[in-house]
């Protein structure tokens, strides 16, 4: 969980003018950059926002456990943002096999040759936000929720499980496709011949041939990064990936997608938040019975 709600959780319970102000930016900047992340048109977001928090005020005061908070926030968020959002062009409906976000041999061949390159063109490669964001956007709704709540929103998988009313078992399926199709979207961009899409691919080539421990392996990568397999099987794993160069390629490259996709960042326009968050602040007060000074009142 970001450990900007647990500071918001702990400021409201201090009931001042300057606290409320606090949290409640700190709540403005988290909804707004998670409606960005899944709907990803800005004037979305921002009504998304304003909604949520309004419609959040007479809950705030009730709510004290951080996680508790966060669970409420982003159910009400997810919701909203789901009845309002516009589908991005050529998002496939359907969820995607594994078979399908394999890579294939000219695909490895890159990864291979692309583990030579220098820590400068990596770190180039992970500032390219805007870029993950399109990513993002292009794969599965049902897919990208559990991508942005997991990785982006740091919730844990009980919790995306509560959010998305899902089985944890489900989410950790979900999560590991997200997170393949991500990396595969954000590769083919990276390379200048983005996917194409769902009703004009390739029928012809068939999925790619490899060694079954490497399909077990490809179907459990989310698991071994995670630390959630049991120490006998991730030993196994392990052994495997130290044997197999493009085994070692795809994992070093799945792994900086996912570090991308935990650094990524939406903020809120700086010249909408102050005057909402104002607004807010003083109707918070107001429920709580809480007379607000004219000092407090000009600062707000």
């Amino acid at each position: 969980m970001r450990p900007e709600l647990t500071q918001a959780a702990e400021l409201l319970q201090r009931n001042t003018p300057e606290s409320v102000e606090e949290a409640l930016g700190l709540l403005q900047n988290t909804v707004y950059s998670f409606s960005m992340k899944v709907c990803g048109h800005p004037q979305d977001a921002e009504d998304t926002m304003q909604e949520v928090l309004f419609r959040s005020l007479g809950h705030l005061a009730r709510i004290q456990d951080p996680q508790a908070l966060a669970v409420w926030l982003y159910t009400v968020t997810r919701n909203r943002c789901w009845r309002m959002r516009r589908k991005p062009a050529h998002a496939p409906a359907r969820t995607l096999s594994l078979d399908e976000l394999m890579p294939d041999g000219v695909e490895l061949g890159r990864l291979l040759a692309d583990a030579a390159e220098s820590p400068e063109d990596n770190l180039l490669h992970a500032e390219q936000h805007h870029l993950l964001h399109q990513a993002v956007l292009q794969i599965p709704a049902n897919l990208r929720i559990v991508l942005v709540l997991h990785d982006m929103e740091e919730l844990t998988t009980e919790q995306v499980a509560q959010v998305l009313d899902l089985q944890p078992g489900t989410v950790r399926v979900r999560l590991h496709r997200a997170r393949l199709a991500v990396r595969k979207q954000m590769s083919s961009i990276l390379d200048g011949s983005p996917l194409p899409p769902e009703d004009h691919a390739p029928a012809a080539a068939g999925p790619p041939k490899r060694s079954a421990a490497c399909r077990d392996l490809f179907a459990n990568l989310s698991e071994y990064l995670d630390g959630r397999l049991e120490p006998r099987t991730c030993d196994q794993m392990r052994a495997h990936i130290e044997g197999c160069p493009s085994c070692v390629a795809f994992l070093r490259d799945l792994r900086a997608a996912i570090d991308r996709c935990r650094s990524m960042e939406v903020p809120c326009d700086p010249a909408i938040a102050p005057r909402l968050r104002a607004i807010l602040t003083r109707e918070y007060l107001r429920m709580l019975g809480m007379s607000v000074s004219e000092e407090s009142s000009a600062a707000l």
